[in-house]
């Protein structure tokens, strides 16, 4: 790496895995002194893709579902903290792709790990992989970190 990296973005898909993201990016920041920044881009409301709202029980288990992923990242976040790194946590509802690289552009990101998920073939023709689809679009570094396979 030619340059060490400040401000390190770390996309946890909010999952077991995502503990060995905690631990690179652990690393690089304790050796570099960097700024970490973790990032889940949920899935986004049924406004956002153009639904109508739909019932209210529909609403309020989608509001329990990102009570729950905020506090799992709060909670990834005091574990960084307690390594004495400077950490801030986002939860962003959008696109996956295009949220990641967003973000990566407003905080000027030097470096992204991500966990790569594999998934089913059917999936991957015509979904793709996300971090296929950042790499053709990031010039920082980027660690990419394989996952289990999804069920």
């Amino acid at each position: 790496m030619s340059q060490e990296p400040h401000h390190i973005l770390v996309a946890a898909n909010l999952e077991e895995s995502d503990h060995q993201l905690l631990v690179h990016a652990t690393q690089y920041a304790l050796a570099f002194g960097s700024k970490v920044w973790i990032i889940h881009v949920a899935a986004p409301v049924p406004d956002f893709v153009g639904y109508d709202v739909g019932p209210q029980y529909i609403r309020d288990s989608r509001a329990e579902d990102l009570k729950t992923e905020h506090q799992i990242l709060a909670d990834y976040m005091k574990k960084m903290e307690g390594h004495g790194i400077d950490c801030t946590a986002l939860l962003i509802s959008g696109p996956t792709t295009d949220t990641l690289l967003e973000e990566i552009e407003k905080l000027k990101i030097d470096m992204l790990i991500m966990g790569e998920l594999k998934r089913g073939f059917l999936y991957e023709t015509l979904f793709g992989h996300t971090s296929t689809k950042i790499l053709k679009h990031v010039r920082i570094p980027v660690l990419i970190v394989p996952k289990v396979e999804a069920t």
